[in-house]
């Protein structure tokens, strides 16, 4: 496996806590007739919990005891039937079940009403006359009637049962009453607000609720440094540029990859000027309830108004300003296409006197909506690149201003094994550098505890696993055919080191880094790249004849850089210069377009594989020439490997004795007339 990423080409390669929001108008504790709306709320609620109360008692929960009521007479007749089961009695109430149902049809008193309907019952209640027969209970043993009584008890307080039946209801009104009063502590919102669903989440951050961050807490983005220095001059200095009819950009967008540190850079623009700086992601904006998104875009820069001169920063901009009408099914009806609405009214309806700006960022800047792009919001773009090498080694000491290093520490060395990354990265690598020193009981960061660390962030921990001799020796001899090529063909990046360890998912590594960023590739370049990574299975093919699985990630690298060759830069003679790729996300690295229809027939499609097929199979010929040319060093790179586990570049060069790969030489530039 070799952990060396192709980047990106083109034409023109780039360069290298929380604030209270106002309450709102009534919200207040001052009175006014908006101020008695709530209280008017409230006994409406108490009269709706009531309500239903009322009908979750009667209806949905009925009282399980409440049974038919019959004669006493029709109960001693059944007594005497033999139709009773069981009877509960507490004081003269006589509770009980038949065996068989019974009709009962009770009599009419008033002849004027209808006689009442039959009753067919099986559980049935009756109450015992004080002037009863007292053979009653000589009765029910004659007829094997089961009695159960429970004791007399003192009537309970009718207070307890006004309690039991308004008590849920109660506490449904007190619960709400608890969110109503929390919410307009803490928001400052009155009833109208729906508890706050349409306020800003922005954070605000200040001299007065974060630790300050400045110019000197970026490092490795120059470039795009020096453009926001001029809103930071603004923002101090506004007469400066307004007494000769200048205004500042109402918006900048940054627009980099994930981690180059374009939040970070805008908070820097707020602390250098020491102007509040509102701080909200895009997705907050938009919630399920249609309309949200808008009146929290109101809010938002209601509060920057209030607090003026002030910063908004919108992070991942693209989530709600993608293109209107292409993306989301439902036309201007759709909560983002409302949010986006707003936030291009918003930014219209402010003046760059007001001391305002926006600032946004995104990785998909051709997503964006046209309007959001125009001159008048989003006045300026500022690219945020991964930083160059000298970059990298600023953003390696200010992240390790508080690390203690050990005496010979390279910044250059690191910098150089970290081709790509970006600050973000760099300071991953400074933390895992830092915990592995620390779990070994040192007391000081070594330079090997960086490379182990980076080792364990592209490939992931070691594996401890148990390989047999012949799989060890196989390993070894794949990547002791990388790292060969990796001397000898010419334009070929050094090779740095070479490990059979196993990590993550390879079982062997081969670590080869360019002297320099590359930001322009030669085809010669690009076929080095591709014999280097097919030299594992060429090496395998030669020392055993039979193939295995290891050169999966190989054949993926080499096929991706040889398809990229013939559809995406026009290296291939028979198709010419021809973009037949799809476009591709350069800061993201992800393809889009083709959504459909490829444009070009399936004959030019052939002609691309034949194309790919074409560049692999001579870049594989020239591997095995190359390895069977130089199988001595082969053969003794595979058994120090063996032996050592890891090889350096001092030591890889010393027991092949080879030296590195000689440079690409470039053509003369012919200087002289064109005829056509």
């Amino acid at each position: 496996m070799r952990p060396h990423p192709l980047e990106s080409m083109s034409s023109t390669p780039p360069s290298s806590a929380s604030r209270k929001a106002p309450a709102p108008p009534g919200g207040g504790r001052d009175g006014g007739s908006a101020g008695g709306a709530p209280w008017r709320n409230f006994w409406i609620w108490i009269l709706a919990a009531l309500l239903v109360n009322y009908v979750l008692m009667k209806y949905v929960f009925p009282d399980e005891g409440a049974r038919p009521a019959i004669p006493f007479t029709v109960f001693k007749e059944e007594v005497a039937r033999g139709n009773v089961k069981f009877i509960h009695g507490k004081g003269d109430l006589i509770n009980g079940r038949f065996i068989k149902e019974v009709t009962y049809t009770p009599p009419v008193v008033d002849n004027a009403k209808k006689a009442a309907p039959a009753l067919h019952v099986t559980e049935f209640t009756t109450i015992v006359p004080s002037f009863a027969d007292p053979g009653l209970e000589e009765l029910l043993h004659a007829h094997q009637v089961e009695i159960l009584v429970d004791p007399i008890t003192e009537e309970k307080s009718p207070i307890w049962s006004i309690l039991g039946f308004i008590g849920p209801a109660l506490l449904i009104v007190a619960f709400y009453f608890w969110i109503f009063r929390r919410a307009q502590k803490e928001g400052g919102l009155g009833m109208g607000g729906m508890m706050g669903i349409g306020q800003s989440k922005a954070k605000r951050f200040d001299k007065a609720t974060a630790t300050k961050v400045t110019f000197d807490d970026v490092a490795g983005i120059d470039e795009a440094e020096n453009e926001l220095k001029e809103i930071v001059d603004f923002l101090r200095d506004p007469q400066k540029y307004t007494r000769l009819g200048g205004t500042a950009p109402k918006g900048v967008l940054l627009v980099g990859a994930p981690g180059t540190g374009k939040t970070l850079l805008a908070r820097a623009v707020a602390g250098e000027s020491g102007v509040p700086f509102f701080s909200m992601s895009a997705s907050e904006f938009v919630e399920m309830i249609v309309g949200v998104g808008a009146a929290r875009v109101r809010d938002l820069f209601k509060q920057a108004r209030e607090n003026a001169p002030a910063i908004v920063f919108i992070d991942e901009l693209d989530s709600i300003g993608r293109a209107r009408g292409a993306y989301v099914i439902g036309g201007g009806t759709s909560e983002q296409e409302q949010t986006l609405n707003q936030i291009l009214t918003e930014m219209d309806g402010f003046s760059s006197k007001e001391g305002v700006i926006v600032l946004a960022a995104t990785n998909q800047p051709d997503i964006l909506d046209r309007a959001l792009l125009r001159a008048g919001r989003f006045d300026r773009r500022v690219v945020v690149n991964p930083p160059d090498k000298t970059g990298r080694i600023a953003i390696l000491q200010v992240h390790t201003r508080k690390v203690p290093l050990s005496e010979g520490f390279s910044y250059a060395e690191i910098a150089a094994a970290t081709p790509g990354f970006t600050g973000a990265d760099l300071k991953n690598l400074v933390n895992e550098a830092a915990l592995l020193a620390a779990r070994n009981k040192a007391d000081q960061v070594s330079q090997k505890d960086f490379m182990d660390a980076l080792e364990k962030i592209v490939l992931g921990p070691e594996r401890p696993i148990l390989l047999t001799r012949q799989d060890r020796e196989r390993i070894a001899y794949h990547e002791s055919g990388h790292a060969i090529l990796g001397l000898v063909v010419p334009g070929a990046d050094p090779v740095n080191r070479v490990t059979i360890v196993p990590r993550g998912q390879a079982l062997g590594v081969t670590y080869q880094r360019p002297d320099s960023d590359k930001y322009n590739y030669q085809e010669e370049y690009l076929r080095a790249r591709i014999i280097g990574m097919l030299g594992g299975r060429t090496a395998e093919e030669i020392v055993y004849g039979t193939r295995t699985t290891g050169a999966e990630n190989d054949i993926e690298q080499a096929t991706g850089i040889a398809r990229g060759m013939v559809t995406r830069w026009g290296m291939s003679k028979e198709l010419g210069l021809v973009q037949l790729a799809p476009k591709q996300n350069e800061y993201l690295g992800n393809n889009y377009g083709f959504g459909g229809t490829k444009p070009f027939s399936e004959a030019t499609a052939t002609k691309i594989d034949d194309e790919v097929q074409r560049i692999i199979e001579e870049c594989h010929a020239e591997a095995r020439r190359c390895l069977t040319e130089h199988g001595t060093q082969l053969e003794a790179l595979a058994k120090a490997l063996l032996e050592r586990e890891t090889l350096d570049e001092r030591e890889i060069l010393q027991i092949t004795g080879l030296p590195p790969a000689p440079p690409l030489t470039a053509a003369p530039l012919n200087t002289g007339s064109r005829t056509t």
